[in-house]
């Protein structure tokens, strides 16, 4: 018994001195995570409001009514209780739907939260944490691609609000803070970190999301996500589920954009984004070889718009964005991010690399119209001259001729040399290079023949490369790079 004690003793003295230490550690120790977080919660809980919405439906509602036989035993009951009730399946209905918001003006009454919220709604009501409720007086404004709205309503006395931090600066692993609606259960608080950032979810131009295990359900959308300061970081806008519940993947609108949507929204009701005028792809490992670059950096232009500020500015297809306004182009999604928010009329410079030599320029930034295309990314998909229709790299090439043109559907202005069939067993072939594409460069330089295309194949041979750059343009005018490996 005494051997065991002894052995005992000293993981429980060990123990007991840890608690104490825990328990006795400065303030400090908790700054990134506090023991409770119900001080901060009790402070911003009343600035979060529930919101509620309707609007009516024509059509059939969602549950059909029972149909009975003609001259049935119970078709006079069925007609009579159904009658009565409204029981029509083709009238008319209301239906509801609830989320999350939050003031950030109490003495205005401005109010945030998701577009998709308030979408088609008629009537908008909110809710308030002590009980009151108002209605939305007016829609300033929504953004659909940052899937933002703001509402005003009219307090009858100044209402408790939040302030925006800096979303730029959070770290993952981080402590935040969820407050909202979530199935209807009002002033929910739950906790988690940052898990990740700038993440890409597919549902528009511009994703940036923060990532978060704090619990977000329905009815949490266009709630806030707070940081351990009290400050709104960002807006809960979706989850991953394939339950309907939080599996602790949800995503938020980070507050650096949310504040920038937020203020043209009061100025001009709308969103004025930047715009450049490109079409852009991303630097893949082997484009990134073939260009001298850092693999996923920098964004690669495939396509200027005519008469676009880059085209003013003098970029061109090839060149590779690693700068704009001194913020670094980190990857291809970036760019359109860092445009759309310069301001419209501003001198930026752009930081770029054309066949190996870093240039800036200065370009004016535009402004987005519904008209243009925004500066998005294109989906991946010793030499003698040889004799036209000869085969190079797994590729059948000639130079263009009418008669080939109609064939393929190819616009008089498309200059290069046509792939008219392809081996499918080729690098080319695996790279989406299909017949009827046209080759406009090789290795950054105009092609007009196929002894041009082989030329530019042994001098990137020579030169120890291991693929070559072709820049590609379909029969619809699309244009991309693709790099094709020759060895």
């Amino acid at each position: 018994m005494t051997g065991k004690i002894s052995v005992l003793m000293p993981r429980l003295l060990l123990s007991a001195i840890m608690t104490m230490a825990l328990f006795s550690c400065p303030a400090q120790a908790f700054q990134n995570g506090p023991a409770s977080v119900a001080p901060v919660a009790k402070k911003l809980v009343d600035a979060v409001v529930n919101i509620s919405t309707s609007q009516t439906v024509k059509g059939p509602s969602g549950v059909p009514l029972p149909k009975v036989p003609k001259g049935a035993p119970f078709e006079d009951f069925f007609d009579d209780f159904f009658n009565k009730r409204g029981g029509v399946p083709n009238s008319d209905r209301k239906i509801s739907s609830l989320g999350s918001g939050f003031v950030i003006d109490g003495n205005e009454g401005l109010i945030v939260t998701n577009n998709h919220v308030i979408e088609g709604a008629e009537e908008i009501e909110i809710n308030f944490h002590d009980g009151s409720k108002l209605k939305v007086d007016k829609v300033l404004g929504r953004d659909t691609k940052a899937d933002l709205a703001l509402l005003k309503v009219t307090p009858k006395k100044p209402l408790k609000d939040v302030k925006f931090g800096p979303s730029a600066t959070l770290e993952v692993g981080d402590w935040v803070m969820a407050i909202g609606n979530p199935f209807g259960l009002g002033g929910s608080v739950s906790l988690g970190i940052i898990s990740a950032k700038s993440r890409d979810i597919n549902s528009g131009p511009y994703d940036d999301y923060l990532q978060t295990d704090a619990a977000i359900n329905k009815g949490n959308s266009g709630g806030p996500l707070f940081n351990m300061d009290g400050e709104v970081i960002g807006v809960n806008t979706a989850i991953i589920s394939p339950t309907g519940g939080s599996i602790g993947i949800g995503f938020a609108v980070p507050s650096d954009t949310v504040a920038n949507v937020v203020d043209q929204l009061k100025q001009f009701g709308e969103v004025r984004r930047g715009w450049l005028g490109v079409k852009i792809q991303t630097v893949t490992d082997d484009i990134a070889e073939t260009l001298g670059v850092p693999e996923n950096s920098g964004a690669l232009i495939a396509a200027v718009t005519p008469e676009s500020p880059a085209a003013k500015a003098g970029l061109e297809a090839g060149d590779v964005i690693l700068k704009f306004d001194n913020k670094d182009v980190t990857s291809m999604r970036g760019l359109p991010r860092i445009v759309a928010q310069a301001p419209i009329g501003k001198a930026a410079d752009v930081e770029l690399l054309r066949k190996g030599e870093r240039k800036t320029l200065q370009v004016t930034v535009g402004r987005l119209d519904d008209g243009d295309d925004t500066d998005s990314d294109l989906k991946e998909q010793g030499s003698e001259s040889p004799a036209p229709g000869s085969s190079i790299i797994g590729l059948k090439l000639s130079a263009l001729t009418s008669e080939l043109r109609r064939k393929y559907g190819l616009d008089d202005k498309i200059k290069g040399v046509v792939v008219e069939s392809i081996d499918p067993q080729s690098a080319a072939a695996k790279k989406g290079i299909k017949a009827g594409d046209v080759i406009v460069e090789a290795a950054q330089e105009a092609v007009s023949d196929p002894g041009d295309v082989a030329a530019s194949v042994d001098k990137v041979r020579k030169a120890g490369r291991k693929a070559v750059l072709f820049r590609v343009e379909d029969g619809k005018g699309d244009l991309r790079f693709v790099a094709v490996p020759i060895s």
